[in-house]
């Protein structure tokens, strides 16, 4: 799912309750729609509800947006840098970065559902130095082919039946193209919309090769029916291409020029023993 309605939309002196840059909180509507959202999973059959809450970083816009289904649900929140914004690539030779958050410890203070203990770093992390439309969907693709492997192999205790991701709209399209296994899936994501996908028979054999890349067939694509006023500001990757996998590159935030760009990509010394 994508997070819900941010507040830089309708008000350009918002200020970030972590002071990370570019990390707006979100609007009243928004603080709404993740209630309704909340609402909206307590209202389904136990067996229906999620089973565990995987979210972007982004602690004024995915976390706030995570914050009351997981205290609806009782349910900690498990960060995940993979799942974490699509910026686009910094212009080249001006040394900048984009902005990261930091680790789920550095949030507690601010989420205190945020677990850190079963889940206390990401598996995979975006460069900093912004990402092609290629590489973003090549960003999901591969943190969805190890995802499965961390959790059954070095996070047993994660109940991962009905997993919430809780993330942007460019990540919940390139998300939701890899777990279908379709990267040119038409798809406009708006806020809080859910995407809810069902695992196919038969993929015991195949997961083992690709994880959850095309594991699954689409129940329902960006769909706001749980919302008293719809899925807001809806957004596909046609919306920035100035070609077919082309943007417009992104001046970088200032005052980065001495930060690391790292870690970056797989961390895949957390599943080693596999």
């Amino acid at each position: 799912m994508s997070n819900c309605f941010r507040l830089n939309w309708i008000n350009s002196t918002w200020k970030s309750v972590t002071g990370l840059p570019r990390d707006p909180p979100l609007a009243a509507v928004g603080e709404d729609q993740a209630k309704e959202l909340a609402a909206h999973f307590l209202s389904l059959p136990e067996n229906e509800r999620p089973t565990a809450i995987f979210s972007s970083p982004y602690s004024d816009r995915c976390l706030q947006t995570a914050q009351p289904t997981a205290q609806a649900l009782n349910l900690p929140i498990h960060v995940e840098h993979a799942i974490a914004e699509w910026y686009s690539p910094v212009v080249p030779n001006t040394n900048l970065l984009h902005p990261r958050p930091g680790p789920p410890s550095s949030l507690t203070r601010y989420f205190p559902e945020i677990d850190t203990t079963l889940w206390p770093s990401s598996l995979w992390y975006p460069s900093r130095q912004g990402e092609s439309v290629e590489e973003v969907h090549a960003r999901a693709e591969g943190f969805l082919s190890l995802f499965p492997q961390a959790l059954d192999k070095k996070h047993p205790t994660i109940d991962r039946r009905r997993v919430l991701l809780v993330t942007h709209a460019a990540t919940a399209i390139v998300l939701a193209r890899g777990l279908v296994g379709d990267r040119e899936i038409p798809l406009k994501v708006g806020c809080c919309s859910l995407t809810e996908l069902n695992f196919k028979p038969n993929q015991a054999e195949e997961r083992k090769e690709k994880g959850l890349l095309g594991a699954y067939h689409p129940v329902k694509l960006a769909d706001g029916a749980h919302l008293k006023g719809g899925a807001l500001r809806e957004w596909g990757f046609d919306d920035v291409e100035v070609e077919k996998g082309r943007v417009v590159e992104d001046p970088g935030e200032p005052g980065t020029e001495t930060e690391e760009d790292f870690p970056v990509g797989p961390q895949t010394h957390l599943i080693s023993n596999l």
